[in-house]
């Protein structure tokens, strides 16, 4: 992935005082960011929305589910998907959509170093063995999926409204 996004402040949509954040600030968001919202898509159609924790590392969203949930059985079928986050309010603060693929990841080492990060972001309850390419917690087991941004969105809220368009190659 490229690292550097192109950056395109939308002015249809954005007060003329506003300027596009760099994607710096809204790697920061997405990096501290506790609650996002994941939408795919079920085999028939219809859409699939349900809240989740994720981390943000080596330039990619990573979350987890259980193997039988309806995000996981959707992404079997349809790897597309777009995790949103931001603030409940209209006219305060910073929403931000990431659009992409969501990649299995199976690698024990890697699962290790995300075990470590979401223990880190999300306290000792987020604390997973890791064995044979899963993250193990009581007696469940969860696959975890890398999400490497395709596009972002972020609104700007507040004086001035904003959006801004990361795009990558």
């Amino acid at each position: 992935m490229n690292a550097t996004p192109e950056t395109r402040l939308d002015p249809r949509y954005s007060d003329p005082a506003a300027a596009a954040p760099p994607w710096s600030a809204a790697e920061r968001l997405l990096a501290g960011a506790e609650l996002f919202w994941i939408s795919t898509v079920r085999p028939d159609g219809r859409p699939h929305v349900t809240p989740l924790p994720a981390v943000w590392s080596d330039g990619a969203l990573h979350f987890c589910t259980g193997p039988d949930e309806r995000k996981a059985r959707n992404l079997a079928e349809n790897a597309h998907v777009v995790l949103t986050t931001g603030t409940n309010t209209w006219d305060v603060g910073y929403d931000l959509v990431v659009e992409g693929d969501a990649v299995r990841v199976a690698d024990d080492a890697r699962l290790r170093e995300l075990a470590a990060a979401w223990e880190a972001k999300y306290g000792a309850f987020w604390h997973f063995e890791v064995r044979d390419g899963y993250f193990h917690h009581g007696a469940g087991h969860a696959v975890v999926f890398s999400v490497a941004p395709r596009t972002v969105f972020g609104f700007g809220k507040g004086e001035p409204f904003s959006q801004t368009r990361w795009r990558f190659a």
